[in-house]
């Protein structure tokens, strides 16, 4: 699939990823540091293949049927990286790991369980991170933090699983800055276990300047690049 770039979309990739620069050296940290993940949720394929075109080689889902859609319509690219950031179901497992350089959203073992069981003879070892969740609430996403390093240990003794990291998403009634300052103590709870899983996946296009700040790796941004979603009817 090949398509040409918009200049419209081109001015907003540029323009994040000016405004993810300033907020790299305001935190002190490299530029390389930071993978910036490009959510096309509700956009055509087509876009993806503008994004490409565009330079763009990590871009995200959160639903799995759009996603495995979408891998299947957008094709070989060369470097394109699919990243699964939504709830997972287990009984989507399989269809999620054919289609995903990265899961960002394991929170049960449950969920690991299904996905190193829907692993291929041969297939490629698949980047997880571990969602957890920063609130109170046990109806939002994520594993609580005191039931992280159980969850790490877990997943990083199945061995058709590589854990990368963690993954959050700050709530809407707290402040980004405080929402996010319990990453580098949750990363380092990881570590602890894994000590290769240095990827924070958090920050959206609200948020991303104070994810960076608490040490985020990857950012998932979506409308800030991608413009409006499209009227779903």
């Amino acid at each position: 699939m090949s398509a040409e770039p918009s200049a419209a979309l081109a001015d907003r990739l540029a323009e994040v990823d000016g405004r993810i620069t300033d907020a790299v050296r305001a935190a002190g940290r490299r530029g390389d540091d930071v993978t910036r993940i490009v959510v096309t949720k509700f956009h055509p394929a087509d876009l993806v293949a503008q994004l490409h075109a565009l330079g763009v080689r990590d871009v995200g889902e959160n639903r799995q049927q759009e996603f495995t859609a979408k891998v299947d319509e957008v094709g070989p690219l060369d470097g394109l990286r699919w990243h699964f950031i939504g709830q997972a179901q287990t009984n989507k497992a399989r269809a999620i790991r054919s289609a995903a350089s990265a899961v960002h959203s394991v929170d049960r073992v449950r969920l690991a369980e299904a996905l190193h069981a829907a692993a291929d003879e041969g297939a490629p070892v698949l980047d997880v991170l571990l969602q957890v969740n920063l609130t109170e609430d046990p109806g939002r996403g994520g594993v609580q933090p005191g039931e992280l390093e159980a969850l790490a240990a877990h997943a990083a003794g199945l061995d058709s699983l590589r854990v990368r990291g963690i993954m959050a998403v700050a709530p809407l009634d707290v402040p980004p800055a405080r929402a996010f300052a319990s990453l580098p103590s949750l990363s380092a709870t990881v570590r602890a276990v894994v000590p290769g899983a240095t990827w924070i996946s958090a920050g959206m296009t609200a948020d991303f300047a104070e994810a960076i700040a608490a040490g985020a790796t990857h950012l998932r941004i979506g409308s800030a690049i991608t413009g409006p979603r499209p009227d779903r009817g």
